[in-house]
């Protein structure tokens, strides 16, 4: 198997970077709204039988005045899948189950139901092969064309400075990925998706197809910090009814039903022995059901 070690770091380092960043321009939203809230981080270890070295990660959440709760996750482990979940997995076997992963990963449920719900990751994994994956997606439980049509053009453009053929692609890969059938609708109003960006041995390649594929992952990361916060801001001091807050509360339980019954990042992370608390970190503090 190719040895890998040296590009896992540097993806673990680019998404550590990343989640210092956003979670400081998470924290400046709060000051301007009044609230000292801020993230609070637990760092949490993996175990795995006859592993010395099977990683962990760190949790960091925040409840304010903005962000009712919002979790921002870096992980990276290492070490065998389970026999029946390697089947499942690019480039993994029952014969060879081996993997590394490294990545982070964003949920932001909002106090006010006008401002978008927010999912955002970002991935890089090996096993017999390499590839990073990931995407954003923009959840509001009271749509605005204005902001749904500002995020898609933010992550175009993140796309078409890479590949003129990624943004039909991973909008396409979001809108199918990111549906409920048992209700027949979408999970939001989409982004981008993609996963088995692949690289090839680094030994051949000297790292080409890594260093491309991770400065697009760059780019969506960048592209999320962009606009994100922008629409926060738009919306954050917007008045709402409890009729709204009701539409809120209800759509969050969607949300909750894809996550659980379909989301593939939560079974992952159940399946590799990662930390509860962080896996479901992407559960709304509070939904309904009616």
């Amino acid at each position: 198997m190719t040895d890998w070690t040296q590009q896992t770091e540097t993806a673990r380092a680019w998404f550590e970077s990343l989640r210092d960043r956003i979670c400081t321009e998470f924290e400046a939203i709060e000051r301007e709204a009044g609230s000292d809230a801020g993230f609070q981080y637990d760092s949490w270890s993996r175990e795995e039988e006859n592993n010395a070295d099977p990683g962990g990660g760190t949790r960091g959440l925040m409840k304010g005045k903005v962000f009712e709760k919002v979790g921002v996750n870096v992980s990276t482990v290492r070490g065998n899948f389970a026999q029946e979940f390697a089947a499942t997995i690019n480039g993994a076997s029952a014969d060879s189950p081996g993997f590394t992963a490294t990545g982070i990963s964003l949920v932001a449920h909002m106090a006010n139901p006008h401002v978008p719900a927010v999912h955002m990751n970002t991935r890089f994994l090996t096993t017999g092969k390499a590839w990073f994956g990931g995407g954003a997606d923009l959840n509001p439980p009271i749509p605005y064309a204005e902001d749904t049509d500002e995020f898609h053009a933010c992550f175009r453009a993140a796309c078409a400075a890479h590949n003129p053929t990624y943004y039909e692609r991973f909008k396409k890969w979001a809108d199918d990925y990111f549906y409920i059938p048992h209700r027949g609708v979408h999970r939001g109003v989409g982004g981008i998706f993609y996963d088995h960006l692949e690289c090839e041995d680094p030994a051949i390649d000297e790292g080409a197809a890594f260093d491309r594929n991770l400065a697009f992952t760059k780019d969506v990361g960048e592209a999320f910090l962009d606009i994100f916060p922008k629409l926060v801001r738009r919306r954050m001091e917007s008045d709402f009814t409890d009729a709204d807050k009701l539409t809120q509360l209800e759509w969050r339980g969607r949300y909750a039903e894809f996550n659980l019954v379909y989301d593939r990042g939560t079974l992952f992370g159940l399946k590799t022995g990662g930390n509860i608390d962080a896996i479901l970190m992407s559960l709304p503090p509070e939904a309904v059901w009616s």
